[in-house]
């Protein structure tokens, strides 16, 4: 393999895009307002799914201004979030980041459906010509010339077809097929948790808050949605069984002493409805091969504490159109211009699992032991005692060391009012 251009291959298009999450949606909308022909595949029919993240943070929210589309996005119910925080069962909130310190055009992130989300940007790719997004359709392998990959194969809902192109974009998920076949190994990282994943109709106001909270050795995260609550029990990783064996009756005692507001609506909640999140944390050592680039949960899958995964998701997107939309466009990538994403990506990469790792180490032993989720004494002290520094964990989760803006052939004036 060289880093040479490769000569032109007979296309259907110029890039294929596996997997329509936020990193999958965000780099076919921008490549194609770059004049790139993109087909996105997305394996379900639609975008509804519960396990998605919701967290919209502040470098989304500017990307959405530099598209012209966060008006559009703030007709959408979504909630406002301006702490990083943690609630322990002493009753006090601990703020390791303050995003209202940000200087960004939002200084908070959102908590808004992550299906509406990508409906608008599904919506805005239809008004581009090179955007072709098939709902339904999912890669089933890769194709293989030699050692470079020249494209897919395609189970959709008309049959298995055939797709080819210079690159393939693999952000399918941390499960990815594409990864997984183009033998791109990975470095696991620490996580002794897993999650189950339930929702709670209720008409009760919680705070605005992605914090975890822990009450008698119960560990949840609550976030607020119309009508209805969606929730994260942290337990053991591997426990599942153990923890379903308790029956219903302990799970919704749990909730009421960890949220008293919710005690009158958990006896709708059936132990059949809790999903469990196997929590991984990963990062593939290299992103790409000869034509394939990862991208996404793909490349450095993340937990769900913080909501990070959405924000480095569509980061990555967007590095990937802003340096990949030329070499596209003449049909030639080459494996440099695949190192150059990794590469650009990487430091903020690193940060946020630096960080997120401070978070698993603070909550972790509450989950298996029991006690109080609490900082460290001398992260606490210095937070307190210069709370100006509470900007840095923010800017890390919220924007990124490497922050990423829309190239100029994607920006849009807003719609106007």
């Amino acid at each position: 393999m060289t880093d040479a251009a490769h000569d032109q291959l007979d296309a259907d298009c110029d890039c294929i895009i596996s997997g329509g999450g936020p990193a999958g949606i965000v780099a076919g909308l921008l490549l194609a307002r770059g004049g790139v022909k993109v087909v996105v595949l997305e394996k379900h029919t639609d975008f509804f799914r519960d396990f998605r993240g919701d967290t919209i943070h502040p470098s989304t929210l500017r990307l959405l201004d530099e598209l012209g589309l966060y008006n559009e996005f703030a007709r959408i119910t979504h909630r406002r979030v301006t702490n990083i925080s943690l609630a322990g069962d002493d009753g006090r909130d601990y703020i390791l980041g303050d995003l209202s310190r940000l200087n960004t055009p939002h200084p908070f992130m959102t908590i808004a459906p992550q299906w509406d989300f990508l409906n608008l940007l599904a919506k805005a790719g239809e008004d581009e010509p090179g955007f072709d997004l098939r709902m339904g359709a999912e890669m089933t392998s890769l194709i293989w010339d030699g050692d470079r990959v020249v494209g897919v194969h395609v189970q959709a809902p008309d049959g298995e077809t055939e797709l080819r192109a210079p690159l393939v974009v693999a952000a399918d998920g941390r499960w990815s097929k594409a990864r997984d076949e183009a033998q791109l190994s990975m470095r696991e990282l620490r996580s002794t948790i897993d999650v189950w994943w339930f929702r709670i109709d209720t008409q009760a106001q919680l705070a605005e808050s992605i914090a975890p909270r822990a009450k008698g050795g119960n560990v949840f995260v609550a976030i607020p949605r119309d009508g209805h609550v969606q929730m994260a029990r942290l337990i053991p990783k591997g426990e599942d069984t153990r923890f379903r064996e308790q029956g219903i009756e302990s799970l919704r005692r749990a909730v009421a002493e960890t949220f008293p507001v919710l005690a009158g609506d958990v006896a709708a909640l059936r132990l059949e409805d809790v999903k469990l999140l196997d929590v991984r944390r990963n990062e593939a050592k290299r992103w790409f091969v000869d034509g394939v680039l990862c991208i996404g949960d793909a490349a450095h899958a993340m937990s769900p504490l913080g909501g990070v995964g959405v924000n480095l998701a569509v980061q990555d997107g967007v590095a990937t159109a802003r340096l990949l939309a030329e070499a596209l466009r003449t049909g030639s990538v080459s494996t440099s211009d695949l190192r150059r994403v990794q590469r650009r990506r990487l430091l903020t990469t690193k940060a946020v699992e630096l960080l997120q790792g401070g978070i698993h180490a603070m909550v972790e032993p509450v989950v298996h032991n029991g006690g109080v989720i609490r900082p460290p004494a001398p992260v606490l002290w210095l937070l307190k005692t210069f709370p100006a520094l509470t900007v840095i964990p923010a800017r890390i989760l919220g924007i990124g060391i490497t922050p990423e803006h829309a190239p100029d052939f994607a920006r849009r004036q807003p719609e106007t009012v």
